[in-house]
């Protein structure tokens, strides 16, 4: 049995677990420090019996810049899933979807319209998981990692833009049916 509560710094010499997956993006330390001190209620971990960290999800709410304002490519106030992982024998058992609703809990106190993440374009298994949650592809991020898991020789792969409306969207206008046909640069997105 799982217990959920928000990081702490410490957590950090426990991550090890959930980031030997290949698919999970690691950071220095200073950058999960920042959403620890910006964003405490958007870095949760998942903690087994015995004090191990078998998942954690970070997040974060903003908006673009203003000088994005008139573009197409603005986005307004939002929650952003910036990494979500589970240990390896931790899955399958509801832990990342229990950390992924709390995420979305917090954006709704933050009176957020929407949250997004960004997935690898050939990572089937998070994208099915996200699609059952209620998310879809907003639009389709060109080479957005500058790495390709699957060819090591590829010059990167394409990420999917995907998105959750909150309630405060009530007219759905930050999503989109066919966002798989949407394609942007990286630097179009903030």
């Amino acid at each position: 049995m799982a217990s959920f509560r928000r990081f702490r710094p410490d957590d950090l010499d426990k991550f090890s677990k959930c980031n030997l997956d290949p698919l999970t993006e690691t950071y220095d330390l200073s950058f999960y420090l920042q959403y620890f001190a910006k964003w405490p209620s958007l870095f949760q971990v998942a903690e087994d019996p015995s004090g191990n960290i078998i998942g954690y999800i970070m997040g974060k709410l903003e908006s673009s810049p203003d000088f994005f304002k008139y573009s197409e490519h603005y986005l307004p106030w939002h929650a952003h899933i910036t990494a979500l992982t589970v240990a390896p024998e931790a899955r399958r058992l509801g832990i990342g979807k229990i950390l992924t609703e709390n995420l979305e809990l917090a954006a709704v106190a933050g009176d957020a319209w929407f949250v997004d993440l960004f997935v690898r374009k050939s990572n089937t298994r998070a994208i099915n998981f996200y699609e059952n949650m209620g998310y879809s592809v907003y639009r389709v991020v060109k080479d957005y990692y500058g790495d390709n898991v699957n060819d090591p020789t590829a010059h990167g792969e394409d990420a999917y833009d995907m998105r959750k409306p909150m309630p405060r969207d009530k007219m759905l206008r930050h999503i989109r049916e066919d966002g798989r046909n949407h394609e942007v640069q990286p630097e179009d997105v903030f």
